[in-house]
């Protein structure tokens, strides 16, 4: 056998082998570039997310799994803030939105702004649903009302969505009032969401009770027993006066107002002092805070050697009555004893025949031990011309007091207090239905509404 004609016939095998499989590959590549790659063409409106491939002075260049690169234009990312544009970096993901499918060079151009934009939008619709509530901050405002942002969008309050601003106020006072406004944060919830008009309306009403809510949470986890706060007093009663913390109550009992005797708590503060106060306790599980103003005073002791001295007159009232005698309070907030045998009634009788628990009396003091805390009193050595002239003053003053209380009473019940009508109309808004509120705030404030979104021709064209 011719070996020359066995290897001819080799090297020709070979070759048609080598040649049928490049055909097949080539067919295999063709199948799978029509049918294997399954990719979508961009179209105009899509968001996606690419990869920057390169930063120039055009702007960027951007990989969105198209056969061509997109384009994101400088004018684009002017409109980003600078926290946003200094993390755009080659290799760094982006979302953009496709505003054209391609330009004159077959390049898809993009949006970055936009697709922030598209983003918020999103999100506004999903809080408007859910009512979940958005804490922003005052952006600015107009005569209608308030503007706040919402990630890139700029959203509105309208003036009959605002706390604290009642529809007789003054224009003057109520220019002054949004002003006041301006860097505040505020706890809002989304009414309605239109995309189309670009209209994002926000209420603060419907939010008041949710917001304070999580105030008065952040403030109560912030709280330890032992500090000093500054606060406001927003009311009194009987019992005490309550002081906001900045978005918390908290409570002086009217027994940790003063180390002396408080009949009335409106003796020593007033609605709207601002004060300084000692945190005694924060209960988490029953959402109380105590609070004390005599605990940043100096104990009276120390100054009882100045203020008093034997022989001296002082009137007080009866703390507690025990069988050896009774512990009454005099004005510092000290205690004196006044001992039975210094009471004025017959050895048959007791102390607790005597006195009373808070009856007010008169006595002379017979001596001081400020270093052991020590007062003693007696009832017994006050004269009697001495007693008669504190009871004609103390009648005096009684029917003084009742005359101003009468007066005021009258008052009271011709005007009464803006506050609880503002209160009132606040809490019926809340809680009055999402129509109602959003027909409200187009038809009073519509004029004054701005767009949500501040846009340039070649962001318009989404």
């Amino acid at each position: 056998m011719n070996l020359d004609v066995l290897n001819d016939q080799s090297s020709t095998g070979h070759d048609l082998a080598d040649q049928g499989l490049a055909d097949q590959g080539l067919q295999g590549m063709n199948e799978y570039l029509t049918n294997g790659y399954d990719y979508q063409a961009p179209r105009r409106g899509d968001i996606r997310t690419g990869v920057v491939i390169e930063v120039n002075d055009q702007g960027l260049v951007v990989d969105i799994g198209f056969k061509r690169e997109g384009l994101v234009p400088t004018e684009d990312l002017e409109h980003l803030d600078e926290e946003t544009r200094s993390a755009i970096q080659v290799g760094a993901n982006v979302p953009v939105l496709v505003l054209r499918t391609e330009d004159k060079d077959g390049h898809p151009v993009l949006s970055i702004h936009q697709a922030h934009l598209y983003e918020d939008w999103i999100k506004a619709e999903q809080m408007m649903t859910s009512g979940e509530l958005y804490e922003g901050e005052v952006a600015g405002y107009n005569r209608g009302g308030l503007i706040v942002r919402f990630g890139k969008i700029r959203g509105f309050v309208p003036a009959s969505q605002i706390v604290g601003l009642p529809k007789r106020m003054r224009e003057d006072q109520r220019h002054e009032r949004l002003e006041e406004m301006t860097g505040e944060r505020i706890g809002l919830k989304i009414i309605e969401v239109d995309r189309q008009r670009r209209r994002l309306i926000f209420s603060q009403r419907r939010a008041l009770r949710a917001w304070q809510e999580l105030q008065r949470k952040r403030v109560m986890e912030q709280l330890t027993q032992g500090e000093t706060r500054h606060g406001k007093v927003t009311s009194i009663t009987n019992f005490g006066a309550f002081v906001d913390l900045g978005g918390a109550d908290g409570l002086i009992h009217v027994s940790e107002l003063s180390w002396g005797r408080v009949d009335n708590p409106r003796q020593v503060l007033k609605v709207g002092d601002e004060v300084d106060v000692y945190v005694l306790d924060v209960d988490q599980q029953r959402k109380r805070i105590a609070l004390s103003l005599k605990k940043l005073q100096p104990d009276p002791w120390t100054i009882v050697d100045d203020h008093y001295h034997v022989g001296q007159l002082v009137e007080g009232y009866v703390t507690r009555v025990l069988d050896f005698g009774a512990f009454v309070e005099l004005d510092l907030g000290v205690e004196g004893l006044l001992h039975a045998s210094e009471m004025i009634g017959t050895p048959e009788l007791t102390p607790s025949d005597i006195v009373h628990p808070g009856e007010k009396l008169l006595a002379k003091i017979i001596r001081i031990d400020s270093r052991k805390k020590r007062l003693a009193l007696s009832a017994r050595q006050v004269r009697k011309s001495e007693w008669e002239r504190w009871v004609a003053e103390q009648q005096t003053l009684r029917e003084s007091e009742e005359a101003a209380v009468a007066a005021s009473e009258a008052v009271e019940e011709e005007a009464p207090p803006p506050e609880a009508e503002t209160a009132s109309s606040e809490i019926a808004a809340e809680e009055a239905p999402v129509s109602e509120l959003t027909t409200s705030a187009m038809t009073e404030e519509a004029d004054e509404i701005p767009e949500a979104v501040e846009t340039t021709p070649q962001i318009s064209a989404v």
